[in-house]
């Protein structure tokens, strides 16, 4: 069971990362160019806060989606999305349910959890394309070598990280 949580834990973290910048994106692409349309963000002031939020979700999710600056990029997206959920919908009432800040809660937990989880963007992004070319220069440190130290970016901690799945019978 470890050797299959070992094998398909960052091929899923992918997914994940890929799945949750599309819909991130989507918010974005809403926000600020009206595609899908949703009636609320017509008169969108892209100098306001809810702007700011727009171009935090449209760029965010274009990075979470390629891969690049991923654990920058969802630190910098779960504090927006804290930041959503007390100015938007804590004043609303307390229950996430009935103020309508399920999602903005979710964000922020997907955000802070998966890149810790990962100790990484995930297997296939930007970031692992552009480590595989630099691994092919001539004159470039050995493969091993570089992989080795961009694994080790997030210390120790980080490179202990494992997901561990449980079976229930």
């Amino acid at each position: 069971m470890e050797k299959i949580a070992v094998t398909w834990a960052p091929r899923l973290l992918s997914v994940l990362r890929i799945v949750v910048g599309l819909l991130f994106l989507e918010h974005g692409t809403a926000k600020l160019f009206g595609f899908p349309h949703e009636p609320s963000f017509d008169n969108l002031q892209v100098f306001s806060l809810l702007g700011l939020s727009a171009l935090l979700e449209f760029a965010g999710g274009l990075l979470l989606l390629v891969g690049l600056f991923t654990r920058a990029t969802a630190f910098i997206l779960s504090g927006a999305m804290a930041v959503a959920y007390f100015m938007v919908h804590a004043p609303a009432g307390f229950f996430p349910l009935l103020n309508h800040g399920e999602p903005a809660i979710l964000y922020c937990f997907v955000f802070c959890i998966s890149p810790q989880r990962a100790a990484g963007p995930g297997v296939s992004t930007a970031s692992a394309t552009k480590v595989a070319a630099f691994d092919r220069l001539p004159g470039a440190p050995n493969a091993s070598t570089w992989s080795d130290r961009l694994a080790s970016r997030g210390g120790p901690a980080m490179r202990n990280c494992q997901l561990t799945l449980s079976a229930s019978g």
